[in-house]
């Protein structure tokens, strides 16, 4: 059957292809301890009991037909005051746009600033910029990061890449790696896009930022999140934000996603979200409208943090402990979002069955049988499948069950010879 080239040169998910794995061994009866999906289990992660009542009341009162296309002007409104006392961002309801999550976001602002063939400047690992970069046929420049970094992209690694590029995109805290942008290297990225945007004409396109920022409340310990526009208010221009309440409500399910940025743009992505028709649900904007402005958001982030921290502490610890033992892992401590970067350095390891552990994929489906635990390797995020470093996503597990993991794992890596 004869399809489009588009169809016929996407990649496919590689979290997709570990499920399909984990679901092979779940049919027989296996239990596995999936940390691939970076999703909550609404058992262990309900979104916030007073968000609920208000999307049921929102029903009960008939919020179901469409809402406008960019957004319920009191969600809106609600965002734009959430904006100010959360983060210290000004920006009116004309430079906010509501989309059902954060993807069609994303997208729309791909769609909205990028041509074929422009340049996309965006770190390996990162979520999915290549398959955009893919849906656009735009020219991906992939930025290697390292470990003693974080795996956060400096100015120095982005530098090379800047002249004639249309967007540089950045998440913090990162999907994968829960790391973030110290507030001297995001500063440093900022200095360089102004001073490229310095050299460019009024008719040639600026170097925009797509600032991916939808895990900024979930930050642990010392760790702040910083933004190039407090940073440098003269970006305000050129910066794209991505953002919603799917993570820090633990509201995946529920597609309430908020972008904002210069009144034109956020205009022009309108349009395109209209024409995806991926708006959020009318009565979904309606409850998170009420929400956001009532005292429980403080109430529930302050729990939610404490739980996912104690989470993430528990892996983290857990690994460090096994390096201390001389295993051949290790781990970078907890910063943000729900995910803890991993390293498992078995690669030329052999199993007890005799097959060799060539690749990050080998190490990790060996985990899977072996161990029961999933992870995702850094290479479905762009790197290369030698980089022996891995995501583990702790939405679905209890600290417990991720407590009960550390002696499955030992035990799995004890038989590599």
């Amino acid at each position: 059957m004869q399809v489009s080239k588009l169809a016929q040169s996407l990649h496919g998910s590689e979290i997709i292809k570990i499920a399909g794995e984990i679901n092979e061994l779940k049919k027989k009866g296996e239990q596995i301890a999936n940390l691939t999906i970076g999703d909550f289990d609404p058992n262990i992660f309900p979104i916030p009991d007073g968000l609920k009542e208000l999307i049921v009341s929102a029903y009960h009162q008939n919020q179901t037909n469409y809402p406008p296309a960019d957004g319920v002007l009191a969600l809106r409104e609600s965002v734009s005051g959430f904006l100010k006392s959360r983060l210290g961002l000004d920006y009116g309801t004309n430079e906010i746009i509501i989309s059902g999550g954060s993807r069609p976001l994303i997208y729309a602002i791909f769609l909205t600033l990028v041509d074929e063939g422009d340049k996309v400047i965006f770190p390996a690992p990162s979520w999915n910029n290549n398959h955009y970069c893919d849906l656009l046929e735009a020219d991906a420049i992939i930025v290697p990061t390292k470990p003693e970094n974080n795996f956060m992209p400096t100015a120095k690694e982005i530098r090379p890449h800047v002249k004639g590029a249309a967007m540089l995109s950045l998440c913090s805290p990162l999907n994968p790696t829960g790391t973030m942008f110290s507030k001297e290297a995001l500063e440093q990225i900022c200095d360089l896009v102004i001073e490229e945007n310095k050299t460019r004409g009024e008719d040639e396109k600026p170097l925009y930022i797509l600032y991916d920022q939808i895990y900024s409340q979930l930050t642990f310990g010392g760790h702040e999140h910083f933004n190039p526009v407090s940073l440098r208010p003269e970006l305000k221009d050129y910066v794209v934000f991505v953002d919603g309440g799917s993570k820090c409500f633990a509201a995946t399910g529920v597609r309430v996603g908020w972008g904002f940025g210069p009144a034109a743009i956020i205009n022009y992505m309108k349009a395109v979200i209209g024409h995806m028709g991926a708006w959020s649900p009318k009565a979904e904007q309606v409850a998170m409208a009420q929400y956001l402005k009532t005292d429980d958001v403080n109430v529930y982030l302050g729990n939610f943090k404490q739980r996912m921290k104690t989470s993430l502490d528990t892996l983290y610890k857990g690994f460090i402990s096994l390096k201390e033992k001389g295993f051949a892992v290790d781990a970078i401590e907890p910063m943000g979002a729900i995910y803890l970067t991993l390293k498992v350095d078995y690669a030329g390891k052999t199993t007890p069955e005799g097959k060799l552990l060539e690749t990050s994929a080998d190490i990790n489906f060996y985990l899977i049988k072996e161990a029961k635990v999933a992870l995702v390797p850094f290479s479905a995020f762009g790197t290369d499948d030698k980089v022996n470093w891995f995501r583990a996503s702790l939405g679905a597990s209890t600290a417990q069950e991720i407590e009960g993991m550390i002696p499955k794992i030992e035990a799995a890596l004890v038989k590599l010879k």
